[in-house]
C-alpha cells in the first residue's frame, strides 16, 4: 500500500477491496485523477482509496495519470544526535528539493540540504522511505516523489536558511522538540519522522 498526500490528506493506493465506511473507493485504471484531486482541494474528500489488483504496478499506473516531479531530501543528524529542521510557510519541514538534469538522487538530497540550510560535511548513511504528495504548479497537478536519506555531519557552524526558497528558520531539534514540532508540520513529514524512529522513546 502507498500513502499519497493531497492537501495534507491521505489518498491510499491499495490492492485490497475494503468495505466503504468513512472513505471512498475508486478503480485506479478508470478513475479521473484530476477530479479526485480537485475534490480533495475543495475539502469534499478527506480520505480515498485507489484500487489496483497488482501492488507492483499501481505506482506505475498512477505515474501514467499525473506528471511526476522527483525530489531528494535529508534527515540530518549532528554530532549531538539532533536533527536538522527548517521552517517554511510557517510549518516545520525537512530540507529537500527537486532533482536536476543528470543528477543522482542522493546527490540531489545532499545539494538541497546544503543550499537550504548552509550545513556542510554531509555523509549519506542510508536510504529512508520515499514520501508522495500531490501539489499544483502552473495550473497543473503533479505527483512529487521525494527520496529521503539519513545523513550525518560534524558541521557546527552557522545555519543559513535559503531566503529565495522561503525558509524562515533552520534549527537542530532533539527528540522532544521534534515531537513538539510535529504538531505544526505536514502529514508526509510526520510519516517519515515516525518511520525514521524519531518519535520513539
Amino acid at each position: 500500500m502507498y500513502k499519497v498526500f493531497v492537501n495534507d490528506k491521505p489518498l491510499f493506493l491499495t490492492d485490497k477491496i475494503e468495505k466503504e465506511t468513512d472513505f471512498q473507493l475508486f478503480l485506479l485504471d478508470s478513475v479521473d485523477i484530476d477530479k479526485i484531486i480537485i475534490k480533495y482541494f475543495q475539502n469534499k474528500i478527506d480520505k480515498a482509496f485507489l484500487y489496483h489488483p497488482d501492488e507492483k504496478a499501481m505506482m506505475k499506473r498512477l505515474k501514467e495519470k499525473i506528471p511526476v516531479q522527483k525530489a531528494g531530501g535529508g534527515v540530518v543528524y549532528n554530532a549531538e544526535g539532533k536533527v536538522l529542521f527548517i521552517k517554511r510557510n510557517g510549518k516545520w519541514d525537512l530540507p529537500k528539493g527537486g532533482i536536476e538534469k543528470y543528477e543522482e538522487i542522493a546527490d540531489t538530497a545532499v545539494r538541497e540540504v546544503e543550499e537550504e540550510t548552509g550545513v556542510r560535511e554531509l555523509k549519506v548513511i542510508k536510504k529512508l522511505p520515499k514520501t508522495y504528495h500531490i501539489f499544483k504548479r502552473n495550473g497543473k497537478y503533479r505527483l512529487k516523489i521525494t527520496s529521503w536519506f539519513e545523513m550525518s555531519t560534524s558541521y557546527d557552524g552557522a545555519l543559513i536558511g535559503q531566503a529565495e526558497e522561503g525558509i524562515e528558520e533552520v534549527v537542530w531539534f532533539d527528540k522532544e522538540q521534534i515531537k513538539e514540532a510535529m504538531s505544526n508540520s505536514y502529514e508526509n513529514i510526520k510519516l517519515l519522522v515516525e518511520e525514521a524512529g524519531l518519535l520513539s522513546e
